[in-house]
């Protein structure tokens, strides 16, 4: 049972982003794992390195989570926080894994993932990664956008928690390098086991290195409730 959902909606309007933990049960969260190190991992859409693997449009590609991902409380916060009319957008798995260097530079999150590329007014830059086709939609399209990332691994700031610039998700396209630090401030968020970060994709981003051995694996999943123009659409729409 969640509570003071009207909090976290009113911190993420205002701040760009809020912790709700408990969200998964360690049971549900051990099933998704278990699942998910059952894979066949040769697929394009899978990416492994020492430092990474990740599985794009992971939803489509692991449907046997779909039921543990989209439980009762999940439901409850897109419903609730979001809106009746949200449905999922695009979807990635991500392990850091305990010796991971990986880094994460402070960036928003600034394309979507669309079915084809079309010339469109104020649609673009394009890119192709893996045949799929991502696109910077107009700014009001990435304003609607709500991203939910499930942690499956208790996160904080040494095995590469998010850090954020709060607020930052309302100051349209912001360039990490004109960050003013003399009025920004940086936030690291820890999530533990089973919580879910909720954030704006526009809200400056990044991750550090981790540091003390341990993993940290995420399932993000972004959501709108928009239907994009023309003959446009997202490449993952799930309702």
């Amino acid at each position: 049972m969640i509570v003071n959902l009207n909090n976290h909606k009113n911190s993420i309007q205002e701040s760009g982003f809020t912790v709700i933990n408990n969200i998964f049960s360690d049971e549900e969260i051990e099933k998704m794992i278990e699942i998910i190190q059952n894979i066949d991992t040769s697929k394009d859409t899978f990416r492994k390195s020492e430092d990474l693997f990740a599985i794009r449009q992971f939803l489509n590609e692991v449907p046997e989570v779909n039921d543990l991902v989209f439980n009762e409380n999940i439901k409850t916060i897109i419903k609730e926080i979001f809106g009746e009319q949200y449905f999922a957008v695009k979807s990635i798995y991500f392990d850091k894994p305990e010796k991971s260097n990986w880094y994460v530079a402070y960036h928003q999150d600034l394309t979507i993932s669309v079915d084809k590329k079309l010339e469109i007014e104020n649609f673009g830059p394009w890119t192709t990664k893996q045949n799929q086709f991502a696109v910077q939609p107009p700014l009001d399209i990435l304003e609607n956008i709500f991203t939910i990332r499930i942690h499956l691994d208790n996160t904080d700031g040494n095995n590469g928690a998010l850090k954020v610039v709060p607020k930052s998700h309302s100051k349209g396209i912001y360039r990490p390098e004109t960050i003013d630090w003399s009025v920004e401030t940086e936030v690291i968020c820890n999530v533990e086991k089973g919580g879910v970060m909720i954030m704006k994709p526009l809200l400056l981003h990044g991750s550090n290195r981790t540091t003390n051995g341990k993993k940290r694996r995420v399932i993000h999943i972004e959501f709108s409730d928009r239907q994009l123009p023309e003959k446009l659409n997202w490449s993952e729409k799930l309702n």
